[in-house]
């Protein structure tokens, strides 16, 4: 970080800077340690800091010399469009969850969770500890490492009741994080120009893997209960679909989580019609009220083909999740993780192992779930005081949302805007509908930082429903 001696000789270069002429040359370093009284380290940084501003340049053994303005030319890049002709598919935006929020703004619009709900000091000891390890320089085996793909198995195999046999550590794909693993069962389950039914609202990132695999997603309404299963069984019969994309448990965006009943009718109607259930248990240390139990925990048929990511309960730059699948399927997925990826970085597998292997990961999840319970309780009682006109379609058990409905005359992209305005990031619900959505939602994380700004959050909401 630069000090205030480098910001005040810097700030004073560049004032002498901008009434010099280009190509003018400045006072060498030792010139300027004199003149400023400050060491030769000082006067470096700050230089440093003019050249990454691109107000200089640093000719080596010559001298530090003013920049010339450049000029910038538009470019003709007119010729790619006959070059790259129409696009397959029209591929989402870049989405609001993914946007980087400034230390000013109350961020309650991504997907993951603040710095403090993360095994920050067991992530950081594994990846002291994988540095040191074979792992740093080893390739790991295309499907994943032995040991990773038996604690998956392990954790699947926990859920499973008794007279339905477990999954087997040969029956997991390691993949580099869920939305590979969302691709690949598109990719391998359904393929290009086929239906694959998925629930609406859903979790964005699905909807760009399915549009980016040219796949034909046909929505299945959703609600705080999850899908109808009549509803889902007419849509295998009308559009003669293989496969059926959900979150059982804690939906993104909604918080659904399946009852035992209609995990059993789900399963039937998908059994049925010969079909694959891709499970996305994306939620599954994010329980509060409830735990996430897996619907692949009841499949021994190899019906469900089950996703489970650890991106956002270890850590964002620990992408590595799994693919828990049986029979030819496994082997298809087998065969396009290879051609996709050929391997997953064995250092971040290794950390992963190496977290969820230590003690304090169980005490982790313990204090999260409080912790999530907190927050959660927090931005509900800030919306109902501060604004009553948005109504939470349901209180959920866990994952890291709420869903909010607001009136029918909602503008909502000038209501996303004026509380960008205000300093409060908010998800606009559109972007989690396959199709048109079914009226103005916000999908709101209460995961993220400074859980204290939310009443003001509310506030900010508020206002801009009453402009």
């Amino acid at each position: 970080m630069i000090n205030d001696s480098s910001e005040r000789i810097a700030a004073a270069l560049r004032e002498r800077v901008a009434a010099s002429p280009p190509g003018a040359q400045l006072p060498p370093t030792r010139a300027l340690v004199a003149e400023f009284a400050a060491s030769p380290v000082t006067v470096q940084r700050a230089l440093r800091t003019l050249n990454a501003q691109g107000l200089v340049e640093s000719r080596p053994g010559v001298g530090t010399f003013v920049r010339a303005a450049r000029t910038a030319r538009p470019s003709d890049y007119g010729w790619q469009t006959a070059a790259l002709g129409s696009p397959r598919a029209r591929i989402p935006g870049n989405p609001t969850a993914l946007k980087t929020a400034g230390h000013d703004t109350i961020a309650l619009h991504s997907g993951y969770p603040a710095r403090e709900l993360l095994p920050e000091r067991l992530v950081k000891a594994a990846f002291a500890r994988a540095a040191r390890s074979d792992a740093a320089i080893s390739r790991s085996p295309a499907t994943g490492l032995p040991e990773l793909r038996s604690w998956f198995a392990a954790e699947l195999a926990e859920a499973t009741p008794a007279g339905v046999g477990p999954p087997s550590p040969s029956d997991v794909v390691i993949v580099p994080g869920s939305q590979s693993g969302l691709s690949s069962a598109f990719r391998v389950l359904v393929g290009p120009g086929r239906p694959l039914l998925i629930e609406s609202p859903t979790y964005w990132g699905a909807i760009t893997a399915a549009a980016r695999e040219g796949v034909e997603a046909v929505p299945i309404p959703s609600g705080p209960d999850g899908p109808d299963p009549a509803v889902l069984a007419a849509a295998f019969e009308r559009t003669g679909a293989r496969a059926f994309y959900a979150q059982p448990n804690f939906a993104n965006p909604t918080g659904a989580q399946w009852s035992p009943e209609l995990v059993t009718a789900v399963l039937d109607v998908v059994r049925g019609h010969g079909a694959f259930l891709i499970e996305d248990d994306w939620a599954r240390e994010f329980g509060i009220d409830a735990d996430a139990t897996p619907v692949a925990a009841r499949d021994e048929g190899g019906h469900v083909v089950y996703l489970r990511s650890l991106t956002k309960s270890v850590s964002p730059a620990v992408r590595v999740a799994a693919v828990i699948a049986r029979g030819p399927a496994r082997e298809r997925i087998i065969a396009d993780a290879r051609a996709e990826a050929m391997y997953v970085s064995g250092l971040l597998q290794a950390v992963a192992l190496d977290v969820v292997g230590q003690p304090g990961w169980r005490t982790h999840l313990r204090n999260l779930r409080h912790q999530l319970a907190a927050r959660r309780d927090l931005l509900a009682h800030s919306l109902r005081e501060h604004a009553p006109e948005v109504h939470l379609t349901a209180m959920p058990r866990g994952g890291l949302n709420l869903w909010a409905r607001l009136p029918d005359a909602t503008d909502l992209p000038a209501l996303t805007r004026a509380c960008e305005d205000a300093g409060v990031l908010v998800v606009s619900g559109d972007e989690w509908f396959p199709a048109e959505p079914t009226g103005p939602h916000l999908r709101l994380n209460y995961s993220g930082p400074d859980p204290g700004a939310f009443p003001q959050a509310a506030q900010a909401i508020g206002r801009a429903l009453r402009p």
